[in-house]
């Protein structure tokens, strides 16, 4: 298992669109009128690619159009202190159909809506992630980490 400087676990590409592949909501970065947006989305994983829906003719929609763009999505577990977070780092495409078998989140399917709806897939070129284990057994095999690491604005401690 590879750890960073920080110790956190370094996650490969697999793990990261098999953790993604578990949460129905992540956060889309993007440049909007020439300014930074970070938007959350609801989202799937479809192979290799992720998959939004947004609606024809919306500034989402005009700002996706052959974006590049970062796409962030994480879990916490209150109960265990246990985390994970995985970047994705791709360009967009407009899907002329919904992907095969939408999963269901929750009680309702993910892709209801009306005739206005487009999907469209973000690459997913650079893919990367990181986990933190707080319970001894898991992470680094040496025990429990005591905290997560400090973060400032000016980077990792």
């Amino acid at each position: 298992m590879e750890l960073d400087r920080n110790g956190l676990e370094v996650l490969g590409r697999e793990d990261c669109l098999a953790l993604l592949r578990t949460v129905p909501v992540g956060r889309l970065g993007l440049s909007m009128n020439a300014l930074p947006v970070v938007l959350p989305v609801s989202f799937v994983v479809d192979r290799e690619r992720l998959v939004v829906r947004t609606a024809r003719g919306t500034k989402l929609d005009a700002a996706l159009a052959g974006a590049v763009v970062a796409f962030e999505a994480d879990d916490y577990d209150a109960r265990t202190g246990d985390a994970w977070s995985v970047l994705v780092r791709g360009s967009t495409a407009v899907l002329g159909e919904p992907p095969e078998q939408p999963p269901p989140v929750g009680d309702r399917a993910l892709w209801v809506g009306d005739t206005a709806d487009q999907w469209v897939t973000i690459s997913t070129e650079l893919v990367s992630g990181r986990r933190f284990w707080r319970q001894p057994g898991h992470g680094d095999g040496r025990g429990a980490h005591q905290s997560m690491p400090a973060v400032t604005a000016t980077g990792p401690t």
